[in-house]
């Protein structure tokens, strides 16, 4: 089995931001030359994280909403205690998890006809790093 590992590095604009990171996996994919297998792509950070869905905006839109509900910025989470102020990140990352695996299949991508790998921000605005590890043959 082959291996082929890669770093991207995101300082992003905005505390959240959702940015589809397909081009780049799939750049990933090809340097390595494998053909058949899986490529691992995982957030550093314990308050980002990586997700497979569709690229339509309304989604991304609702899915961040979604997550705000369900973690909302708030001033008492114990967390805060240790003078962070991003308990709500920590916890949409939870959420959406930091990793996912994808399948390889003739060199590329084997995903939906929907299906785009996007690196999900939650608290942003300072450098953040993603390791892709390509395996297989």
């Amino acid at each position: 089995m082959k291996c082929h590992t890669e770093y991207l590095t995101f300082n992003t604009k905005k505390h959240r931001e959702y940015i589809n990171i397909t081009p780049e996996v799939e750049r990933c994919i090809e340097k390595s030359g494998i053909q058949e297998g899986m490529v691992l792509v995982s957030a550093m950070h314990i308050t980002a994280g990586v997700y497979v869905n569709d690229a339509e905006s309304g989604l991304i839109q609702d899915i961040d909403t979604w997550l705000e509900e369900l973690a909302p910025f708030k001033e008492n989470y114990r967390h805060h205690r240790t003078g962070e102020t991003n308990g709500d990140s920590h916890l949409k990352s939870l959420l959406v998890h930091h990793e996912v695996i994808v399948p390889i299949t003739n060199g590329s991508l084997d995903v939906g006809p929907w299906q785009q790998v996007y690196y999900a921000e939650f608290d942003g605005q300072r450098p953040k790093r993603l390791v892709m590890k390509v395996m297989g043959e």
